[in-house]
């Protein structure tokens, strides 16, 4: 593809270049890079199954030394909350009240999600804002019809020109209903990580949200901050990050060739893997990955913030000893017998593939070649029972020289034609539920370049319809799987209790979303 001067100008001033926008071009014609699923990570085969007595050792390791350890929470947190009222929507598109009742619709569509929110929406954290608004604004509220009570209901939560909250930040859309206030999941992350992650009375955390609603997170914090610090008498140290415009990536026609606005080359996020950037910016020994709205109400957090330290203690625990041995390749004298030690620590503990032809390199080249598989960042991530959920998993893949390789694994890098890579995916026995902490440094306390440790050819592809016409757009490799590849991957197994996002509205229906009489 030749580019104009005008277009080359365009692309750096989003500073890319135009070698960048090739490449990105050039997986257009490729199309999705599949994984090549070898096995499912299973217990004992990739996930680690704690007892009771040595989760509780971890959680001990973790408390004693995180005094000494610079800690920050990091959130993925510029998701609209629109998609949580999907089934409301289409209910605003496609409802005509002239024509049925509610409860005709519901039945036509199989709307559970629909049929929940009408008989529980009184449970719901926003129905008494919501409900006082509509009253104020409908005097006559009480003589109409239940249907359009109902109508005038999902209205008022949805226009723009009223509460708008399919347009808020998932962040800031009110979660939990308590007898003193509402709180949002911003704020449940506030009070989760004052119970972890604070070191010397202060709690660092991070968001990365979308540049439009940094005042709005910048006003609710303020609006919080003297009831949370109070609660919890803990100080909050709080950033926040906007996904890099240089990361974006290029919009393609279904011809594989740029496609254009009025003439500009268009470009579109790519994607929560551009996040890896963002990350990379944190400075800390520590770094709790968790996303917006895996929330719970207050009552209900003990047991997950115990399994945070479980993970942040194992992290540690492993670490040492990768830092040990690191200090021992890098500055002693080697012997046979410690070359195997190392070789058998990579593979036992830190889930490395050991090439088959190792024990034939000469001395000089195991140690480089043990040395290129210990300095790498560490990950540990909670693995759950799969019970369904859509969404990523742990999985073996087989690389294309035949390394295996431990993986999160995202249900858009399955070759779907494949009746093969499909009975792998479903005999996944857990799930992803994005709880990971992860050590960006080295022993010496250098923190790596994690730009370095991504896998580029898990982008993915998808067509969308834009602008009245059909584009295909690119998302970089995602943040834990292609974006986290080439890092070193535990995965221990947390309860399925720990998990509890909220994808759709009635989510917050949910026990642990709901407070308890």
């Amino acid at each position: 593809m030749k580019f104009t001067s005008e277009e080359i100008n365009q692309i750096i001033e989003r500073g890319l270049d135009e070698k960048t926008v090739q490449q990105q071009l050039s997986y257009f014609i490729q199309n999705n890079a599949h994984i090549n699923l070898h096995a499912p990570a299973t217990i004992n085969d990739g996930i680690v199954q704690l007892s009771d007595a040595q989760a509780a050792t971890f959680s001990s390791f973790f408390n004693a030394l995180k005094r000494h350890k610079n800690i920050v929470k990091f959130v993925p947190a510029s998701g609209a909350a629109s998609r949580m009222f999907k089934s409301l929507y289409l209910f605003l598109d496609n409802y005509d009240i002239n024509k049925e009742t509610i409860n005709s619709y519901v039945n036509r569509t199989k709307s559970i999600d629909l049929f929940l929110f009408f008989v529980t929406v009184e449970k719901l954290p926003f129905h008494d804002q919501v409900f006082t608004s509509l009253k104020k604004h409908y005097p006559d509220y009480k003589s109409m019809s239940l249907d359009q009570n109902r109508l005038l209901f999902v209205e008022f939560l949805l226009a723009k020109e009223r509460f708008n909250f399919g347009e808020y930040p998932k962040g800031l859309l009110p979660f939990h209903n308590y007898k003193t206030h509402i709180s949002t999941a911003f704020e449940e992350h506030l009070v989760e990580a004052s119970k972890y992650a604070a070191i010397d009375g202060k709690a660092t955390l991070h968001f990365t949200i979308s540049k439009p609603h940094h005042e709005q997170f910048l006003t609710h914090f303020e609006s919080i901050k003297s009831i949370v610090e109070s609660k919890t008498q803990i100080s909050f140290d709080i950033s926040y990050s906007f996904q890099d415009a240089k990361t974006d990536t290029i919009a393609a026609t279904l011809n594989n060739s740029p496609f254009k606005v009025n003439g500009r080359l268009l470009f579109r996020p790519s994607g929560h893997g551009a996040l890896i950037s963002n990350l990379n910016a944190i400075d800390a020994d520590l770094i709790f990955i968790k996303n917006i709205d895996n929330v719970l109400m207050q009552h209900c957090v003990d047991k997950m913030v115990f399994y945070k330290t479980v993970l942040g203690g194992y992290l540690l625990k492993i670490q040492k000893l990768a830092f040990d041995y690191a200090y021992e390749l890098d500055n002693a004298a080697i012997e046979e017998e410690k070359i195997n030690e190392i070789a058998n620590f990579l593979s036992d503990q830190l889930n490395v593939h050991i090439s088959k032809e190792f024990e034939k390199y000469a001395h000089e080249y195991k140690l480089e070649y043990l040395k290129s598989r210990i300095h790498r960042p560490i990950r540990v991530c909670g693995m759950v029972k799969n019970e369904g959920e859509p969404g990523g998993g742990p999985f073996w893949i087989k690389k294309e020289n035949g390394e295996l390789s431990l993986q999160i694994v995202e249900t858009n890098q399955i070759n779907s034609k494949s009746k093969q890579q499909n009975a792998i995916a479903k005999s996944a026995t857990h799930f992803n539920p994005v709880d990971i902490v992860c050590g960006v440094k080295d022993y010496k306390g250098n923190k790596y370049n994690l730009e370095n440790f991504i896998d580029t050819n898990t982008h993915f592809v998808a067509v969308k319809n834009k602008y009245g016409k059909k584009l295909k757009t690119l998302e970089r490799p995602g943040l834990w799987n292609g974006g986290m590849a080439q890092w070193n991957t535990v995965f221990v197994e947390v309860p399925l209790s720990t998990f509890n996002p909220v994808k759709k509205i009635t989510d917050l229906l949910k026990a642990p979303h709901q407070l308890q009489d």
